[in-house]
């Protein structure tokens, strides 16, 4: 009669505990690198979007020029699909002509893959007068 007649029950709860949080923490994991990711995504795009407006502003460069800088920024820092809708607009912001620069991407929801034109940012700057 090896142990004690009141611990026989909880035999192999244990294993049970391990898996229930285990698979707990590994989807807490694997939403925190998600939520890493989109906010990647969306960091690299800002960026874009502001360097190819200082790009376009330039005294030789156009609104054209600065399309095609953030469409390649965004071609080589993610994926050419995150660069299909980049547009760009002159704005008065605070009395100054601004060049903005807007970019409508996909949201990364299950690794980059995710609903398109759902994640939109902007970038400005100044036009030389």
């Amino acid at each position: 009669m090896g142990g004690t007649p009141g611990r026989s029950g909880e035999q192999g709860s244990a294993v049970v505990d391990f898996v229930l949080v285990g698979g707990l923490l590994t989807m807490f994991f694997l939403a925190i690198i998600q939520l890493t990711l989109i906010l990647h995504v969306r960091n690299t795009l800002i960026d874009a979007a502001a360097s190819g407006a200082r790009y376009g502003t330039l005294a030789d460069r156009g609104m054209t020029d600065a399309e095609e800088r953030t469409r390649s920024l965004i071609g080589s820092a993610l994926n050419s699909g995150f660069a299909r809708e980049v547009s760009t607009t002159e704005v008065t912001l605070q009395g100054l002509r601004t060049l903005e620069v807007t970019v409508r991407a996909p949201m990364p929801v299950i690794g980059l893959i995710g609903p398109a034109g759902m994640l939109e940012v902007k970038g400005h700057a100044a036009v030389q007068p």
